[in-house]
């Protein structure tokens, strides 16, 4: 059997060459990829009573990929969108090795007609006002852990949790008032800061060297997206005290980062302003918080409502005013 026929090769190639060197995709979606081949290989090997290492590219059938799908949901209790995640990374090698195996070709189109299943859109969950302020006024801030976590609510720039893991003392510009932060396949975008957010900055930032992580432990360790995330929880349940309706909402990193989208265009942003704030490839994406926000639709509404009942419109030979300020030009 040759090297070209076994899979082994090609998803060593598919996980470091491709993914890595050519498409520079982030940690987070080359684990995606790896977590998904981790699943799928040795529910195939087990199935047709072969090591893995001595897999084919023939032995991923469509038929043995669709009862990997089926089991994802039926023993692992995965919900339809992560199994189309799997599905998803699993198009994308096929797709790899079509494109430099020809004698793969046929079985590439086969396992990439395998369809998505569809699935319902769920609402996006975002907290109003004054539950946003109740959980901003938990921290203690006349400590320094109180100041840290004051400006880790990711309120001000909307940033994921694993990018304000990711952000450096050197991302903060000072004279321009904002934060560099790299999103998703490594694309850059700055967002404002306000001024008190700065001026909890500069003190967590004193006497710290450029190339240090922003948000760091009471070890003085970089601080992780699960340890951001634990912190949002924490805090939320505080917050249940002065604001009760916290109690049935499951505050997250991403409700937070939801939540500042949606008082962003309830201030009256734009919606492309608010896709470049949070770092959207596609506008589609931003739109969704423009869909669930009822006080946006009513505004929208508002603006277009009929006159009142009884409303009788002038002529405008009838309006004085009008007539003045013609004849005066």
């Amino acid at each position: 059997m040759t090297d070209h026929a076994l899979l082994g090769p090609w998803v060593r190639r598919f996980l470091i060459d491709y993914l890595v060197q050519e498409r520079n995709l982030s940690i987070n979606t080359q684990r995606s990829y790896r977590d998904m081949l981790a699943l799928l290989l040795p529910y195939v090997g087990d199935h047709l009573k072969k090591s893995v290492d001595r897999l084919t590219v023939e032995d991923l059938s469509v038929d043995l990929v669709r009862q990997f799908l089926a089991d994802l949901e039926a023993r692992r209790r995965c919900i339809a969108a992560t199994r189309n995640q799997r599905l998803g990374g699993l198009h994308t090698l096929a797709r790899f090795i079509g494109q430099n195996s020809p004698e793969h070709i046929a079985w590439c189109t086969q396992i990439r007609l395998i369809p998505f299943k569809k699935t319902a859109h769920p609402g996006i969950t975002y907290l109003e006002k004054p539950e946003m302020d109740a959980i901003l006024a938990s921290p203690d801030r006349h400590t320094a852990l109180g100041r840290r976590d004051y400006v880790l609510f990711l309120y001000n720039s909307g940033a994921r949790a694993s990018e304000a893991a990711e952000v450096r003392v050197s991302a903060i510009d000072w004279y321009a008032q904002c934060v560099r932060i790299t999103g998703t396949g490594n694309k850059r975008r700055a967002c404002p800061l306000w001024p008190n957010t700065l001026d909890e900055l500069q003190f967590l930032v004193a006497n710290r060297a450029p190339e240090q992580r922003l948000f760091l432990n009471r070890n003085g360790q970089p601080l992780t997206r699960f340890g951001i995330h634990t912190l949002v929880e924490r805090y939320a349940s505080r917050a249940c005290a002065q604001s009760p309706s916290l109690a049935s909402k499951r505050v997250s990193p991403h409700v937070i980062r939801h939540t500042a989208a949606t008082h962003l265009l309830r201030s009256g942003a734009d919606i492309n302003t608010v896709r470049a704030w949070l770092g959207h490839v596609s506008l589609a994406t931003t739109n969704l918080y423009a869909e669930t926000d009822l006080a946006t639709k009513a505004r929208a509404l508002a603006m277009c409502a009929p006159a009142a009942e009884g409303a009788i419109n002038k002529s405008w030979r009838q309006q004085p005013d009008l007539l003045a300020f013609l004849r005066g030009l």
